[in-house]
């Protein structure tokens, strides 16, 4: 990897590490370019514009969740066995990835959900292939496969069983989280099988 193309990396991991912790908006440019060994112009060599690094920290986190989530489980087979490691993917990097700053996607969600325009753009177009790919995965689980409607009740399910693990694990401190989540998982799964 070319100086350059290091130096926008170790810039766009930091921002996303902020991001996840103040948000998208409040992270300040002049805290980045010092945790990173940058002025604040230094930074704009690797960008064109604040919005052209807003939306390359979006980019940024989707990758490394894609790399966290998916890509140790996608050689496994379709339906259950897959779904089951994604969802177990899905709590570590909660519990673990992004136990000291927060799931930066969760932060974007919650900051762009009513802020139309490019950035949410650009998040809402890759949580829908995420979405996409999953409901494929729950299809997947039977033949002939479930409607699509049904998929799409299941993904609805999954994320609220990891959304309330966030909450419970992360604010309230509940040790049990994991156990509760993965439970009412597996109980999904078992319905979907039909």
């Amino acid at each position: 990897m070319r100086k350059g193309d290091a130096t926008r990396v170790r810039i766009l991991d930091e921002a996303t590490r902020q991001v996840a912790q103040r948000g998208l908006i409040a992270a300040s440019l002049g805290d980045l370019a010092e945790a990173v060994g940058l002025s604040k112009s230094g930074l704009f060599k690797h960008f064109e514009s604040k919005e052209a690094m807003q939306l390359a920290v979006i980019e940024r986190a989707q990758e490394q969740f894609t790399e966290y989530v998916w890509r140790p489980v996608q050689d496994l087979p379709h339906g259950r066995p897959r779904l089951q490691a994604i969802f177990d993917r899905w709590l570590d990097w909660t519990e673990t990835e992004c136990a000291a700053h927060g799931c930066p996607i969760m932060a974007l969600s919650v900051e762009l959900d009513d802020q139309p325009g490019p950035l949410r753009d650009a998040l809402q177009r890759g949580m829908e292939r995420w979405r996409r790919t999953l409901m494929r995965e729950f299809q997947a689980m039977r033949q002939p496969p479930m409607a699509e409607a049904e998929a799409a009740a299941a993904y609805f399910q999954m994320k609220s069983y990891l959304l309330g693990h966030s909450e419970a694990k992360r604010l309230m401190g509940d040790p049990d989280a994991r156990r509760s989540a993965r439970a009412a998982f597996h109980a999904l799964l078992d319905r979907s099988e039909g």
